[in-house]
């Protein structure tokens, strides 16, 4: 990756016109204006109603992981995981990635029988995953309960690390490369005009995004607005099914043993899970009944059922003090997968959203794949399978690992 040689150093001034606007400026946005940029294109300009990475993205748990049953999934995970091992050397920003390895753990043969199938699938793709024993679980996991487990699932190459570095380094390069980043900056519509000239509507296409601070004329949109993507849609007249789903993260103190080797590991059925976070532990799990708002509170209640998931499969980790929290908002949609594409009612209408809970670590190749979709190359895998047109014709594809 090479820098111009004359960044741009101009404070993002509200422009009147645009090549390509893209709404939301979390990894998603971020990795996609930069992509764009490092194809040739130019006047790109980024629409943000808060600041680069303080949507979901900030919030997000940072796992990173190629754990999927679905091979799309697989291949942008891997991509993702790509990019990231040398982030720091390509962007010049510590992301903290840790590659501990994710751990699955299976309470039923039926989850069991599943996910060796997935395993399957990773390994025939070129990954390390591999199921394991109860015995090997406990050997990898020694905090870990067994008690009702038959099998685990591991991926030695899968990690996490820190969400916001990432923006902040696809944010910078960006805007090396042009990119203007408007914050505080909210979209309240579109202008639609006839693509053709001929005035009989037919030839619909995407003109201009109508903002709190103006109008911008511009040729292509992406929404990239993570679980407030839907509602971008409607103001375009496009259907976007993704709704949002609260989810809450816990960080702890630090803790007096070592981490260095845990895993960032997952009760399958329920959820639960835990990874090392600096000098101390992050824990995580469903709320104990799913909010499907836009609230991003945290909830009273929410400490209780953690400690409930911690004392059933990580007794050991019962004692750990909480230092801080948040409730950050996933986007869902039908069948937990993203979607991505084109919109076929509304061309110059491009879409990255509705990733379930797995946007973060697939938007450095998601960003790369969108702007070869918008710049007309062939992207690295064929994301077709998940334009939102499959809800009508081919139906769900399912993606089974999501938690």
């Amino acid at each position: 990756m090479e820098t111009p040689s004359t960044p741009s150093t101009a404070e993002d001034t509200f422009p009147a016109t645009a090549s390509v606007v893209i709404i939301g400026a979390g990894v998603m946005g971020a990795s996609i204006a930069f992509h764009l940029a490092e194809r040739g294109v130019e006047d790109i300009v980024i629409v943000e109603r808060d600041t680069p990475g303080s949507g979901s993205t900030s919030k997000a748990a940072g796992g990173v992981r190629c754990q999927f049953s679905d091979e799309v999934n697989i291949a942008l995970a891997a991509r993702g995981l790509e990019v990231l091992a040398t982030f720091e050397a390509d962007f010049g920003i510590d992301i903290g990635l840790v590659r501990n390895g994710y751990l699955f753990l299976l309470d039923s043969e039926e989850s069991a029988e599943a996910f060796a199938a997935n395993v399957a699938l990773q390994q025939r793709m070129g990954l390390d995953s591999r199921m394991l024993t109860v015995a090997e679980v406990t050997e990898l996991a020694p905090y870990v309960n067994t008690d009702g487990l038959v099998a685990g699932a591991f991926n030695p190459g899968d990690g996490h690390c820190t969400p916001e570095a990432v923006v902040s380094g696809y944010i910078s390069a960006a805007r090396q490369r042009g990119v203007r980043v408007l914050r505080s900056c909210e979209v309240t519509g579109f202008e639609v005009g006839d693509d053709t000239g001929s005035g009989n509507g037919t030839d619909r296409r995407v003109t201009s995004v109508i903002t709190d601070r103006g109008t911008i004329s511009c040729s292509q949109v992406v929404t990239a607005a993570g679980a407030w993507s839907g509602l971008i849609g409607e103001l375009a007249g496009v259907d976007l099914p993704v709704r949002p789903l609260r989810r809450e993260i816990m960080v702890s103190e630090p803790v007096d043993f070592d981490t260095t080797r845990m895993p960032f590991t997952i009760d399958f059925t329920t959820s639960y899970y835990v990874h090392p976070e600096g000098a101390g532990l992050l824990f995580g799990c469903p709320d104990e009944a799913d909010d499907w708002s836009f609230n991003d509170k945290r909830d009273p209640n929410w400490l209780a059922t953690l400690a409930e998931h911690i004392e059933a499969r990580t007794p050991e980790l019962g004692d750990i003090e909480a230092k801080r929290g948040w409730a950050g908002l996933y986007e869902m949609t039908p069948d937990h997968n993203a979607l991505i594409g084109e919109a076929e009612e509304l061309p110059g209408f491009f879409y990255a959203c509705g990733f379930s809970g797995h946007g973060f670590l697939m938007g450095p190749a998601v960003g790369e794949v969108v702007a070869d979709l918008m710049t007309g190359r062939e992207p690295f895998i064929d994301v077709s399978p998940m334009d939102k047109r499959r809800f009508a014709t081919t139906g769900l594809r399912k993606e089974l690992n999501v938690i």
